[in-house]
């Protein structure tokens, strides 16, 4: 579920990259050293979101580091990429010069990037040259995840249909992959591990995540029934709240189930949710820690997040492994310590639920930034100091939800025909890629 942060593991190890900007900022001036300084302002908070963008592109690829200065980035993160050039520009942080030149080198990549195996993106890019690599930059194919294409499908269909222009770029980007392996007829998502040239193909996502990347599926006309389900959840009274969880267990399947803010976030961001079940988990999601904060007053916004040291991908959750406001590794281990307020998760969760509980969180990590460099990871709930990790997916989780403040749910959804149904739903001209329009209908849709 989570392996577009897997990364992190090796490159914690990477020399650190330098990267030129696409278009040098002019000066900028501030307050004297010493002087007192109002909250940013939602402008403001985009400016410092968008300097990572500036900082961390490669002058020559055009492509973005996954975190600060490490070349390292997976295909959840050139979606990051794209949502927040596509931000920076509707929020008016740079010109139309700048977005259309910056989007079309990501377009232009997604459209010629080496696919794993010759079907989907790989797990990871190296942003300096924009080939394959292995967690800890070696060039290699070690497999694609499910879960992170359906993030860069949705992505591609969002800027598809806010930038019309664009689209014809987008569809043939994906009119490349071939969906064969990676999503069977009725939606069930399948990742795959190579190693030694042997490929593992192995069922992808979990609770949250998973129905993320459904919808990306989705929106490009995929049956979905099996990823998009909530089938596999159960209740857990956490306050009196019913929170749900993935029921799925994580000794025999080998994947952690954690109950985490982000995913159900997005898909408030993205989507407007789409449906009452999809709305009530999350408003369980956020209310559980809203209810934390009052009952013990620890301020609460937890999400998965990135660290440079072990164990590099942490599941701060609001409920894991059998436990509430569990923190856990991806190895299951447990690391109390590590308990994060999350800066890209406090953003969010204060643009979906206004309120008095909002204007707390955004209290408390107002002020988690490097001006010149960007939005910091979170604040420790032990002692409150700062995890200045500065990283691409909450550098851009900020500019979408500053997006979504503006304009609102981020896809509408609208039904669209164009260059990639016209060739797919062409009999003459069928990809064998295993698109929508050359699958069987879901055995399960057969059978009634």
């Amino acid at each position: 579920m989570l392996s577009r942060r897997a990364w992190l593991a090796a490159a914690s190890a990477l020399p650190l990259a330098g990267c030129g900007w696409l278009f040098r900022p002019g000066a900028r001036t501030g307050p004297a050293r010493g002087a007192s300084q109002a909250a940013p302002s939602d402008e403001r908070r985009g400016r410092i979101a968008w300097r990572y963008i500036e900082n961390n592109t490669d002058y020559d690829t055009g492509l973005v580091n996954g975190m600060d200065r490490a070349p390292v980035f997976t295909a959840w993160n050139l979606a990051d990429a794209i949502a927040a050039v596509v931000a920076g520009h509707e929020l008016n942080l740079i010109e139309t010069r700048e977005f259309d030149l910056r989007l079309s080198r990501l377009l232009g990549f997604a459209a010629t990037m080496d696919l794993s195996g010759g079907q989907m993106p790989h797990k990871a890019y190296h942003a300096a040259t924009g080939k394959m690599v292995a967690f800890d930059g070696r060039p290699d194919d070690i497999g694609w995840s499910a879960i992170d294409s359906g993030r860069l499908l949705l992505w591609l269909r969002i800027v598809a249909q806010r930038h019309p222009r664009f689209a014809e770029h987008a569809d043939k980007a994906v009119l490349r992959w071939s969906f064969c392996d990676a999503i069977d007829d009725c939606g069930t998502l399948y990742g795959t591990a190579r190693t030694g040239g042997q490929v593992q193909r192995y069922q992808e996502g979990r609770l949250g995540y998973e129905q993320l990347a459904a919808a990306g599926y989705a929106a490009w006309g995929f049956e979905t029934r099996h990823s998009a389900s909530w089938a596999n959840t159960q209740a857990v009274n956490i306050y009196g709240i019913p929170v749900a969880h993935d029921a799925r267990d994580p000794r025999t399947t080998g994947a952690q189930a954690p109950v985490l803010t982000m995913p159900h976030a997005l898909m408030g961001l993205e989507l407007g949710w789409r449906d009452a079940r999809a709305r009530a988990l999350a408003d369980a999601v956020y209310r559980v820690q809203q209810e934390r904060w009052r009952r013990e007053g620890q301020l609460t916004a937890r999400t998965d997040y990135q660290s440079r040291q072990p164990p590099y991908v942490v599941l701060d959750s609001v409920f894991a492994a059998g436990y509430p406001w569990n923190t856990i590794g991806a190895d299951g281990k447990e690391y109390e310590q590590l308990a994060l307020v999350s800066t890209r998760a406090a953003f969010a969760m204060a643009a979906l639920w206004p309120g008095e509980y909002a204007q707390r969180l955004m209290e408390g990590v107002q002020w988690l930034h490097d001006p010149d460099r960007g939005w910091y990871e979170g604040r420790y709930e032990q002692g409150g100091a700062p995890l200045a990790n500065i990283t691409l997916s909450t550098n851009a989780a900020i500019l979408e939800t500053l997006l979504f403040k503006a304009k609102g749910p981020l896809y509408a959804g609208q039904p669209r025909t164009g260059l990639f149904e016209l060739r797919t739903g062409d009999v003459f001209q069928r990809t064998k890629r295993c698109s929508p329009a050359e699958r069987a209908a879901c055995a399960a849709e057969a059978a009634r």
